[in-house]
């Protein structure tokens, strides 16, 4: 029938000359040909020939030192042009009204919002508080801006401005989360920063978040410094871990046993820093009159730890 037949025939020929691995000529011949409506296999065809010749070779090009003065190795991601001029507040609370003004689903926003971080990073603490006060307003949607700009912030003036909203309590519980969650994303944490959080973890309403937060920043810290156990704002966070454990993780009820485990995961959280408590994190794992989930989480708390703290001389009894 007509549907079984070969409505288009195509072949392809080439040949090739290739010397030391580079292609120095092709001669190409491509036949096509359309049966559709043909006399006796007739139809019609075409024909292309195509070649190709290698006609020269370029040495390679060098670039010359005046070319890449300019040039250098970052991570792209979020970089802007410097400039050197001073911020000042009033130009950054200027950018905030734009945002409110400017669709929320633009490119305009995202642009705008953007350029917020990074004037931000440019303010220091007392500057960045004056704005606080200019700039806390919601837009029409119920939005604001500069909430949810200090987080990407990133810097020590940021996270103590986000600390002192945390603790007069400025900013709604969702965004307090918001706020701890963040920190765990600082790629370079200043011992200023952990100072200034170390005292939220003393309050008997710190959340989860709270501990998690804290301690990854001590994590990435002391990831990046070497005898971080010795910078005093690390030290003032273990503390405050140590006497949560009271010396074996003993606890009263559901509810104690409950922050118990928070505690011995935010010690395991911190790493490096929690070698002054292995001999604790050792008796809460080793006394088997301690509930189970106590046990389990006290010896998952040395994952990070160091090795030449010497683990198995802390559990001799852990079964």
């Amino acid at each position: 029938s007509q549907s079984e037949q070969q409505i288009l025939s195509s072949r392809l020929e080439c040949a090739q000359s290739i010397k030391e691995g580079v292609l120095e000529e092709a001669e190409c011949t491509e036949s096509d040909r359309v049966t559709l409506f043909s006399h006796q296999g007739s139809g019609a065809e075409t024909q292309t020939q195509s070649s190709l010749r290698l006609l020269q070779v370029q040495t390679e090009t060098l670039y010359s030192k005046g070319d890449s003065e300019d040039l250098y190795v970052t991570n792209i991601l979020y970089e802007r042009e410097t400039s050197k001029r001073e911020v000042t507040g009033g130009e950054v609370t200027e950018l905030v009204w734009k945002l409110c003004l400017a669709h929320s689903a633009s490119y305009e926003t995202a642009d705008l919002f953007m350029t917020l971080v990074f004037e931000l990073r440019r303010l220091s603490l007392e500057p960045l508080r004056a704005l606080w006060q200019r700039s806390s307003f919601k837009c029409r949607d119920n939005w604001q801006p500069l909430i949810d700009a200090l987080p990407s912030c990133a810097t020590e003036a940021c996270v103590v401005l986000m600390k002192d909203l945390i603790v007069s309590g400025e900013v709604e519980e969702d965004k307090v989360e918001y706020f701890f969650w963040s920190f765990t994303f600082i790629s370079n944490p200043t011992a200023g920063m952990i100072e200034s959080l170390a005292p939220l973890l003393k309050s008997p309403r710190a959340s989860q978040s709270c501990f998690l937060g804290v301690t990854a920043l001590v994590h990435r810290f002391c990831s990046a410094h070497s005898s971080c156990d010795h910078v005093p704002a690390v030290q003032s966070v273990m503390r405050t871990l140590g006497k949560f454990l009271g010396g074996n993780c003993t606890v009263q009820d559901s509810e104690h046993l409950s922050k118990m485990q928070l505690v011995l995961k935010a010690i395991g959280n911190a790493g490096l820093a929690a070698a002054s408590l292995a001999p604790a994190l050792g008796s809460c794992a080793s006394l088997k009159s301690h509930p189970v989930e106590i046990r389990l989480a006290a010896v998952q708390a040395f994952r990070r730890i160091p090795c030449s703290v010497r683990v198995r001389d802390l559990l001799p009894e852990v079964t």
